[in-house]
């Protein structure tokens, strides 16, 4: 049985963005605020400091039910560090093999740009993956090798057919308070943030914040 997963306001890191402040301590404060879900990812790491990282931000989260963290790309530090799951992008190992790597008990997500690759994603075999990152809602900083931009009418298209293959989609790339409610009424289970957490100076104000926004965009039956 895979862990419990709420995707609603999902974290991911950023350790330039948090500094000089650790990032452990920015994932306690953004979880405080609302934050239900938090993805480890720091590409200049080497493997030791990734797992360090990703043991802290584990830490930073115990006191709070339901947390799911997350691995960004390192398969081999998601099992070292016993995370909840592991995500990863077009251009890393399959799918499919991450999945025979870290068995039937830890989430899986991919990242998905475009119609053609959600359909390749709903094409893997059932339970191969729980959840899709729909990618670039608009340009980001942080990401700046992202595809083009999906838009609102772009995110919305693979939400849905996410949804109706029965995976769960969150959606990442420019958000802020500012945007969150409209992402989430394009029908997403959640919304990914980095710097709208990671840079602010105080991330539980900013991330009750986004939660607020959150429930905006959401009917109200439906959201978490």
């Amino acid at each position: 049985m895979r862990p419990p997963f709420d995707p609603t306001l999902y974290l991911v890191t950023d350790t330039q963005l948090c500094a000089p402040r650790p990032v452990a301590d920015v994932v306690r404060a953004a979880v405080a605020g609302g934050v239900t879900a938090v993805q480890v990812r720091d590409k200049g790491a080497s493997r030791r400091d990734l797992l360090a990282l990703t043991r802290a931000v584990q830490e930073a989260v115990a006191e709070v039910p339901g947390v799911a963290v997350v691995v960004n790309d390192a398969v081999d530090v998601a099992l070292l560090a016993a995370a909840d799951g592991v995500h990863v992008g077009q251009e890393d190992l399959p799918a499919t093999e991450v999945r025979a790597l870290i068995g039937p008990r830890r989430l899986l997500g991919l990242s998905v740009s475009s119609p053609a690759e959600i359909a390749a994603a709903l094409a893997l075999p059932t339970g191969t993956l729980d959840l899709v990152g729909v990618s670039p809602v608009w340009g980001t900083p942080t990401k700046p090798d992202a595809g083009p931009a999906l838009g609102l009418d772009g995110t919305r298209e693979l939400a849905a057919a996410a949804r109706a293959g029965g995976l769960t989609a969150v959606a990442i790339g420019g958000i802020g308070a500012d945007r969150a409610a409209e992402v989430a009424a394009t029908g997403v289970d959640g919304i990914c943030v980095v710097s709208a957490l990671c840079a602010a100076a105080d991330p539980a104000s900013a991330a009750r914040k986004l939660r607020r926004e959150l429930s905006r965009g959401v009917p109200a039956e439906v959201y978490r």
